[in-house]
């Protein structure tokens, strides 16, 4: 038992929520990896993969968790041009040689293992804007500065990251901005922002409505309009159309995502036993959120949404507890960067979004993200081992303050000068007493 203490130190309730999403993410993707399967004809190659990948992810929480939150200021000395050099290699390979997987260029490789920079790319921002805000401070010169500094490095990757994952450089900057928010960045800045923000969005979005889709592809960086132009009309149609007239084969994955979730019921189906699992090839990661409603019913679904949910509280209660505000911002910038791409994920699976392909933060079936995600709940347990580090130091001081008042009490004093406490002059004999007398009367 006290080995364990040893090896799962920080906030428990993050333990469990983390372990949670491990156990449902074996269980979901094991069920939904029957397409896996069928290719490589291995059934239990693709779980087997997973949960060495979660294995890995562990050990990584538990790395993280040791290490002083401290040491996490310097990690962007090196992820951040590591990330930025991979986000441009990779961009300029896609365009020179049109290797591209899905019409994106998001993977490389290194030493036959691939992954994607973007999410080295998330935990370099983070961690900087974390940092920027922490130095801070409350005149105006101080707060055009750091506001100039992150518009800079962090739009800089998430533009970079836009132009293949459109998705995910927007769900960074929607981050950032809100770090910003909480880090108290002057609200002349955080409103001009979205105003311009606003304005950008409204005329990429009439540009890609009304360009001809052979024109936009001819020009470097705009391959992925066709599919932007398709996502938007999906959307933001209106026409109600009735089941026996919706082309499955082209909205595929978005028809079979609500199959599954009509289908199912208060309890589901249970584990195993999905049938669209077959049918969405992206079931066991981005539609697995449907694969989990069909499988564990409404109340799996609800289950999943109140643990990330509680991973936010949770996390805000951590920050709340920090006494310098690097931790508390780094806590919070993590927490709603795995929240926001978990919201994201679920409502793109039942029909409220877009189709973006985000997966869900530690359930989905993957590598690069599930490592970088685990590593997000280590600093986070790390944060919370400085709390409580901070509360139990809080909580001695107080013990020695009132140990100190106590001994510096004086009794008042009878006018013979005997104390006037009633056990002292009571004619209570103490064990002690008692054995000296006896001994006494021995001795005599």
């Amino acid at each position: 038992m006290d080995l364990l203490r040893n090896i799962f130190k920080g906030d428990k309730v993050i333990w469990i929520i983390f372990l949670f999403l491990c156990l449902i993410s074996i269980v979901e993707v094991f069920s939904a990896a029957s397409t896996l399967t069928y290719k490589s004809g291995d059934h239990w190659g693709p779980i087997t993969q997973h949960s060495v990948i979660l294995m890995i992810g562990v050990v990584i929480v538990v790395l993280m968790h040791n290490i002083s939150y401290k040491w996490f200021q310097m990690f962007p000395v090196f992820l951040y041009p590591l990330s930025l050099g991979l986000l441009i290699f990779i961009s300029i390979m896609g365009i020179a040689s049109g290797d591209r997987i899905n019409g994106a260029a998001r993977w490389t490789s290194f030493m036959g293992i691939q992954f994607q920079p973007s999410e080295l790319a998330k935990m370099a921002v983070v961690i900087l804007v974390a940092y920027w805000l922490s130095k801070k401070k409350d005149d105006a010169e101080s707060n055009r500065k750091t506001f100039k500094l992150i518009m800079i490095f962090a739009g800089i990757i998430c533009a970079i990251i836009g132009f293949e994952n459109f998705s995910t450089g927007l769900l960074l900057f929607s981050v950032v901005y809100a770090m910003m928010f909480i880090g108290q960045i002057s609200w002349k800045y955080l409103v001009g922002l979205l105003g311009i923000g606003a304005l950008l969005a409204t005329i990429a979005v009439t540009i890609v409505l009304n360009v001809n889709i052979s024109d936009a592809t001819s020009i470097p960086l705009l391959h992925r309009f066709p599919t932007w132009k398709a996502r938007i009309l999906e959307f933001s149609k209106d026409e109600y159309i009735p089941p026996a007239k919706f082309d499955i084969d082209k909205n595929g994955q978005i028809a079979h995502a609500k199959i599954a979730i009509a289908t199912s019921n208060v309890f589901g189906k249970a584990p195993g036993n999905s049938v669209q699992r077959d049918f969405l090839s992206q079931a066991f990661s981005d539609f697995i959120y449907a694969i989990i409603i069909e499988e564990l019913g409404l109340i799996g679904g609800i289950f999943v949404l109140v643990l990330y949910i509680w991973l936010l509280i949770r996390a805000g209660k951590i920050a709340n507890k920090c006494d310098r505000t690097f931790p508390a911002y780094l806590v919070m910038g993590i927490a709603m960067l795995l929240v926001l791409q978990a919201l994201v994920n679920m409502s793109v699976a039942v029909g409220l979004g877009p189709v973006t392909g985000q997966p869900l933060p530690l359930i989905s079936k993957g590598g690069t993200s599930t490592f970088i995600n685990c590593a997000f709940i280590g600093m986070i347990l790390s944060v919370s081992r400085y709390t409580a580090y901070i509360e139990e130091k809080k909580r001695l001081e107080e013990l020695e303050m009132q140990k100190q008042s106590t001994l510096d009490i004086e009794l008042p004093q009878l006018p013979n000068g005997e104390p006037t406490s009633e056990i002292l002059n009571s004619d209570v004999v103490f064990e002690e007493d008692t054995l000296n007398k006896t001994n006494h009367e021995r001795t005599a």
